[in-house]
């Protein structure tokens, strides 16, 4: 030790979970005099928003995901940690882990996400996955292109038409994503694949609780995607909440409806980052955080994205979008690298819209900028565009465009491909069935 002196104790920044906000904020830290450790549960980052084109078989789980260690693998002074938090002892400034062990901070960032919410009805889930891991899009997937395969061979015609039945519920952007991508990948490969199936047989519902569907958008937005998805064949219900949901279908306003695919998309709710830190969470489960996003009455603890109730500058929540995620991290690690090495207080937190968008279909997406509005197919291109550009690096940026435009051009999809390990997991009758006539 030079001169006696002690040498100086680096700042240790933890980020639990690593998606668009977690991410952002880890690399606005990179290659800094700041020690950072980024903890999640998974080893990849995933851009969920694409996640309704792997379940319906566009694209590759790959082409929307990327190891942690490889995004920031050129930081030094970042360290990547696969664990599972389930604590926080905000006194002790520790994170604990489910392997038992702990991990202390000087500040720490939750940035975790949110989970479908079931509403008290958490058995449903195995019969009606949602859209947030590769886990469950491969399922779905599995579903779908399974119930297809199993219809070819039915002679029961009532039997084959619940087969291809599917049942989307949530009419918010991921329900409209769903059920207009199931249904054009339904009668493409009707018409192109199968000999024994006509488009008539074909059934995608669309259930929504309340009275339109894509409520956050504009009345004329909404209607337009409404008009679009009748236009394809999907079946709008609306102010229709659903009672149940069985291996055979779902139970809405008094009516069974017979399904082999169903896929939940009604609602999300934050991670348990409230439980973890003992406070009582905020509307959907979120963190109550400051214009500065420092948890409310927790110092040194920030939250972003999903997980965080940031109010914005009309006094309304800010919404769980990918933009406000990347833009809180961007934000926060660089306030957090200015006021750890310089002193200096971290800000108030400005949101900039850049537009929400939902796609409907083949040509056809929505943008809401909201002083104006855009639609069809040049708002389907921007939309193409916007979610290009938000993946994670140059490879899976130039893999995705390709794709896309071979399957424009085609119609094709290339990731139908069906797991056969994932017969009995998924459909256990049908590997039943199997077995009996092999």
């Amino acid at each position: 030790m030079e001169n006696g002196t002690e040498p100086t104790k680096r700042p240790h920044v933890v980020i639990v979970g690593a998606g668009f906000g977690g991410l952002a904020c880890a690399q606005a830290l990179g290659n800094t005099a700041i020690d950072v450790t980024v903890i999640d549960r998974r080893n990849h980052n995933l851009f969920q928003p694409l996640l309704y084109q792997v379940a319906t078989a566009a694209l590759s789980p790959a082409d929307i995901s990327e190891p942690i260690r490889r995004t920031l693998g050129r930081y030094d002074n970042i360290h990547v940690v696969m664990a599972e938090v389930v604590s926080v002892d905000a006194h002790a400034r520790a994170v604990m882990l489910k392997d038992g062990g702990s991990i202390h901070f000087d500040r720490l960032v939750l940035a975790t996400g949110s989970t479908y919410n079931y509403f008290g009805h958490d058995d449903w889930q195995q019969h009606a996955p949602g859209l947030k891991s590769i886990h469950e899009a491969r399922d779905i997937r599995h579903r779908l292109l399974l119930a297809f395969e199993r219809a070819e061979r039915s002679s029961d015609e009532a039997e084959k038409r619940r087969l291809l039945t599917s049942v989307v519920i949530g009419g918010g952007p991921t329900g409209v994503e769903m059920a207009g991508a199931i249904s054009e990948l339904g009668r493409f490969m009707i018409a192109q694949d199968f000999r024994k199936l006509h488009a008539d047989q074909l059934t995608v519902l669309l259930v929504e609780a309340g009275p339109r569907i894509l409520s956050t958008f504009p009345e004329p937005l909404s209607q337009y995607a409404s008009e679009y998805l009748a236009g394809i064949g999907v079946d709008i219900r609306l102010n229709t909440p659903v009672e149940d949901i069985t291996a055979e279908g779902v139970q809405v306003d008094g009516t069974f409806l017979p399904a082999s695919c169903i896929v939940w998309g009604a609602g999300v709710k934050a991670s348990p980052a409230a439980e973890w830190l003992g406070i009582e969470p905020a509307a959907g489960g979120r963190l109550p955080v400051a214009p500065d996003l420092s948890v409310v009455d927790k110092p040194g603890i920030y939250a972003l994205g999903d997980t965080a109730l940031a109010v914005g500058e009309d006094g309304k929540p800010m919404p769980a979008l990918a933009q406000v995620a990347k833009q809180q991290g961007t934000f926060l690690g660089r306030a957090l690298k200015a006021s750890l090495l310089s002193g200096k207080p971290i800000p108030t937190f400005h949101f900039h819209n850049r537009g929400n968008t939902a796609v409907i279909g083949r040509n056809a997406a929505i943008f809401d900028f909201g002083s104006w509005q855009l639609k069809g197919r040049i708002a389907w291109l921007l939309w193409a565009l916007v979610h290009v550009y938000l993946l994670v690096n140059f490879e899976k940026r130039l893999l995705v465009s390709i794709q896309w435009i071979w399957r424009y051009s085609t119609r094709q999809r290339g990731a139908r491909v069906i797991d056969e390990k994932a017969v009995s997991a998924v459909l256990p009758e049908a590997a039943a069935e199997d077995r009996t006539t092999t």
